[in-house]
């Protein structure tokens, strides 16, 4: 393929920013202004730029889609589940973006209601996404959370559902989930700032003004956000304060609705723990008294301080407890022990204690929806790399499992031709990194297959080894899908996560760095075939590589990058900023500030070859401002060295999470996709 047409350089305008006696210089700060015609222009410039040079692709980014796309079921429809005396369920239709709501009263065999039909309420739109969705207790109305700018402020509507019709206004600015109260007068949901915080829980009467809603909690600590939810056993409503290294809980009995919430447990910096009722106690996971990986407690409902928590499960050093499941008979824990997923039984009466069998060496499996304490069946979600998405049935009482559904790939899949396995690389420190690996083999070329490299390493968030009938398409081809499971996520437990954040960040870049050099140590790839990705703060991940170490990749897709850390994480007004300086830091403190400036991508762009690259955002994105990736784009031409392509895609109509729709989304994956293939010189 030519180079393509002159790429776009955005006009520079000095700004200088100065702090802790340092000045930093930042020439694109300017195209922080949304409404300067001036930045729309220079955003759909990159764009046409990009459409430009990947023009000769196009015919090859039309086959992937239609072949994402006709790997989906198109009319299929999720597993019922049985709550207060109807089956409940989700269902596409053949051709339609969007998801169906439905319920059935007593048995499937009774008629379909259509709760919500989402193809309807998002026609004509460009963005519509349905958030929260709740019965009232006589389950005559639905209230159902929609947001249609892709900014993640959500408005609340409620819907009759005998008549169809919808009250005529609306619960504003927030999260989209709302809690009814026993006797359904009241409506409990919360609503978000100017920032996009959720910080106030407000009590609306059913029927009256949103004008006339109360207040009942205001979340004054900006690195806390808040909620409200009903518990499992719909006894209590119960608003949840978070932080990254603090929570608190607060409840209410639901048949009390105008009462007052009455406190748990206060906060207390690096206290983490969450509830569920059951009976007459509070089971309570935390990390009370240095229990780094978490372990069970329980309390009376009235003594919910932390010295009446007793233990039900110890802290165990190699496991780390990530949740739980109580029924009447049976607790459910969700454990994580070498990175791999374990669903124990146990028995009220101590009879019982086991764990589920599986086979895989990288699999992922979880507790799904189970809405009944009085059930003895266990629901919980099983995939691998090779194995589609799966819901299980297990019953506690004799050991039965069965599958009630397996995802449906359409094609001429194939799940024995494909091999998955886990392997270890030693990082820069000796610390032993896991990644998980995806490949076919009678499609393999020994040390010349291309590879693609994915990571994230942030949050505690672990990327499960699970299945995508979309990385088909890249498999299929002769890729290799590797992930890196490196420090900043959980895999390996609270200290994996633990030793990838805050002043231990570069932990993860070197992790990623040092997988990448194992692989090609081993022969699996080599620099000129090997690719990376990641997205948000793997976007951070990826900035941070190919300033690092650039020769390492042939190309790099960054999706959403935060990639000018320094400047957001000083700005205040930004979403999720105030939120997040336990996780990065807090640059007004000196120590910080420089640590962070020392990684951060934007900062640390040098005149150097790059990696060929493609950078993807959204005009509307409210966790990473449009204007982070785009100021990186427009620096890292004026750095970069050689021929290698910089390419941006920015969605002038989407967000964070990119289109709606099941098969609007495909088309950015194509995009993507046609560029990975385009790079490793794979043209069909």
């Amino acid at each position: 393929m030519s180079k393509g047409p002159t790429p776009p350089k955005a006009p520079k305008n000095k700004e200088i920013l100065e702090i802790h006696s340092d000045i930093r210089e930042d020439n694109y700060y300017w195209l922080r202004e949304r409404e300067n015609p001036e930045t729309l222009d220079y955003l759909n410039a990159e764009n046409d730029y990009r459409s430009e040079v990947m023009a000769p692709l196009q015919a090859l980014e039309e086959k992937l889609f239609l072949e994402l796309k006709g790997r989906i079921k198109e009319d299929d429809s999720s597993v019922p589940y049985f709550k207060n005396g109807y089956w409940i369920y989700v269902r596409y239709d053949q051709g339609k973006d969007h998801p169906i709501y439905c319920r059935r009263k007593g048995s499937m065999d009774a008629e379909e209601e259509i709760m919500l039909d989402v193809n309807i309420e998002a026609s004509g739109k460009d963005y519509f996404q349905v958030g929260g969705m709740s019965l009232s207790p006589d389950r005559n109305w639905l209230a159902y959370g929609y947001d249609d700018q892709s900014r993640r402020i959500y408005k609340i509507r409620f819907r009759n559902l005998e008549s169809g019709e919808e009250l005529n206004y609306e619960l504003p600015q927030c999260t989209g989930s709302a809690s009814w109260s026993s006797d359904g007068k009241f409506v409990f949901y919360t609503r978000k700032d100017e920032t996009l915080r959720p910080n106030q829980i407000y009590r609306h009467q059913f029927g009256s003004s949103p004008e006339a809603d109360q207040l009942v909690y205001e979340e004054e600590d900006s690195s806390f956000i808040c909620s409200v939810y009903r518990s499992k056993s719909e006894r209590f409503l119960m608003i949840g304060c978070h932080s990254t290294v603090s929570n608190e809980y607060h409840y209410l009995e639901a048949n009390q609705p105008e009462g007052e919430f009455a406190l748990i447990q206060p906060r207390e910096r690096d206290l983490e723990y969450s509830v569920a009722h059951f009976g007459e106690h509070w089971y309570i996971r935390t990390n009370y008294q240095n229990a780094l990986n978490f372990k069970l407690m329980r309390s009376a409902l009235d003594q919910g301080l932390k010295e009446n928590w007793e233990d039900i499960i110890p802290h165990r050093e190699e496991v780390y407890l990530e949740g739980l499941e109580i029924f009447e008979k049976y607790l459910v824990l969700e454990e994580r022990s070498q990175g791999l997923n374990r669903l124990r039984v146990m028995s009220w009466d101590g009879k019982q204690d086991h764990y589920i069998q599986f086979d895989s060496e990288t699999y992922t499996a979880g507790i799904g929806t189970n809405p009944s304490f009085e059930s003895n069946l266990l629901r919980y979600g099983y995939s691998s790399l090779i194995q589609p998405n799966s819901v299980m049935e297990y019953n506690m009482d004799t050991g039965e499992q069965k599958t009630l559904k397996q995802q449906e790939v359409l094609g001429d899949f194939d799940a024995s031709v494909y091999r998955e396995e886990r392997r270890w690389y030693q990082a820069e420190d000796g610390v032993k990194i896991p990644v998980s690996i995806v490949w076919r083999p009678d499609r393999q070329q020994e040390g010349s297959n291309p590879l693609l490299l994915y990571g994230y390493g942030s949050y505690g968030i672990t990327v499960e080894p699970g299945f995508s009938s979309n990385r088909l398409s890249l498999v299929d081809r002769g890729f290799t899908f590797v992930i890196a499971h490196i420090r900043g996520g959980q895999y390996l437990g609270r200290p994996w996560y633990e030793e990838g954040k805050m002043l231990k960040k570069k932990n993860s870049f070197q992790d990623f760095i040092s997988v990448a050099e194992g692989l090609i140590a081993e022969g699996r790839t080599r620099p000129e075939q090997l690719f990376a990705m990641g997205g948000s703060a793997g976007g951070l991940l990826m900035g941070t590589v190919i300033n690092w170490r650039p020769e390492l990749f042939k190309a790099v897709i960054a999706a959403v990058p935060f990639v000018d850390v320094v400047s957001t994480m000083l700005d205040e007004s930004i979403p999720l900023t105030t939120g997040e300086f336990d996780e990065w830091g807090n640059p007004k403190n000196e120590e910080y500030y420089h640590y962070i400036k020392s990684y951060s991508p934007y900062d640390n762009v040098k005149e150097q070859a790059y990696p060929n690259l493609l950078i993807t955002t959204g005009l509307h994105d409210s966790q990473v401002q449009y204007w982070e990736p785009a100021k990186w784009c427009a620096k890292l031409r004026d750095y970069h060295q050689g021929e290698n392509q910089i390419l941006m895609y920015c969605n002038m109509s989407t967000g964070h999470g990119g289109a709606s729709g099941r098969f609007e989304a495909l088309k950015e994956t194509a995009m993507e996709f046609s560029f990975l293939l385009w790079q490793a010189g794979i043209e069909k």
